[in-house]
């Protein structure tokens, strides 16, 4: 795919320091190898405590590895910093800052790294968790969500293209703000991640007042929100799905549009509309499907889905070093 191979040879450019806490994980470790020999990040290896007899095999690839119990005292002190109104004690502090999750978001936190990757073993929930705890959203950002990149056969001329679409993983319900949020932070990491500029489609069933209802309104309302936020992007909404994606369906149902019939990212009204959608391309349309991706936060923690493979590893591993050169 053209996509993960220019992907791949953007992140190789930056190279930037990727950590991963899964170091016990196989497909983690294969995943880093290929990292390291191809020179696409700089892999950071957390050894885990907790996990002895996994350390050899980490330490065996020649990538740098890190024992978080060195760390422990500046990661527990950083939680609190940023939980202890919340409740969070120090004692249980400590005992987080002996996880290898919550040492790697805070190594990213500190600048000690760009960013991190994990989820092969550990939740979603577990992931977002640390992340939120010790990094949190970017300025101006009060959703993190996530996308999904996806690599798609031809379809309106004769090439593949991707497609971004948004939330599909993270956000059930979101309101008018949080879709905005979502819609924002999805174009600039589009920006970043595939290179070119987003046009942002705002989906629904109804096209521009063909259809009525509060999820109709809901959208209408993000749409607003979101172009007197950014007027730096295209936008519009809402939109039926073939009237965002196709030039002829635009004609009739949204003449005039600088975005119908062009759009690149979708974002859903809902997670249930935004995973469904993804599963249904991904199966039936044989789109490869690059993510989650999360976004919104201040610095990239990535999230991998529990089925990952190697491959998936490393292109997650290149999508937030890409993430993370666009932030100071």
């Amino acid at each position: 795919m053209q996509f993960i191979a220019d992907v791949r040879h953007r992140a190789a450019r930056e190279r930037r320091r990727i950590v991963f806490p899964e170091s016990s994980d196989e497909r983690t470790l294969a995943a880093v190898a290929v990292l390291e020999d191809e020179r696409i990040v700089e892999p950071v290896l957390l050894l885990d405590p907790a996990r002895p007899e996994t350390h050899a095999r980490a330490r065996a690839l020649g990538v740098e590895t890190i024992d978080i119990r060195d760390h422990a005292e500046a990661t527990a002190q950083r939680l609190l910093e940023r939980r202890s109104a919340k409740g969070l004690t120090a004692a249980i502090a400590e005992s987080l800052a002996r996880d290898t999750l919550y040492a790697g978001a805070a190594m990213v936190a500190r600048g000690e790294a760009d960013g991190s990757v994990a989820g092969a073993v550990r939740t979603t929930a577990d992931v977002l968790r640390a992340a939120l705890w010790l990094i949190g959203a970017a300025p101006g950002v009060s959703t993190v969500s996530s996308a999904f990149y996806m690599v798609v056969p031809p379809f309106r001329d004769a090439s593949e293209e991707t497609l971004t679409f948004t939330d599909c993983a993270v956000v059930p319900a979101p309101s008018a703000e949080q879709l905005a949020d979502i819609a924002s932070a999805a174009a600039d990491d589009r920006r970043a991640i595939a290179g070119d500029e987003p046009r942002v489609a705002l989906l629904s069933f109804s096209t521009r007042g063909s259809g009525a209802g509060p999820s109709v309104e809901l959208v209408q309302e993000a749409t607003a929100l979101l172009r007197s936020r950014r007027p730096d992007l295209a936008v519009d909404g809402e939109l039926q799905g073939d009237a965002a994606l196709i030039r002829q369906v635009a004609e009739r149902k949204a003449k005039g549009s600088a975005v119908a019939g062009t759009a690149n990212v979708l974002v859903f009204p809902s997670l249930d509309a935004g995973n469904i959608a993804y599963k249904l391309v991904q199966r039936l349309a044989h789109a490869s499907a690059v993510g989650p991706i999360i976004q919104g936060l201040a610095k990239p923690c990535s999230d991998l889905s529990r089925g990952a493979v190697p491959d998936d590893i490393i292109n997650v591993a290149a999508i937030t070093a890409l993430q993370a050169g666009r932030r100071p």
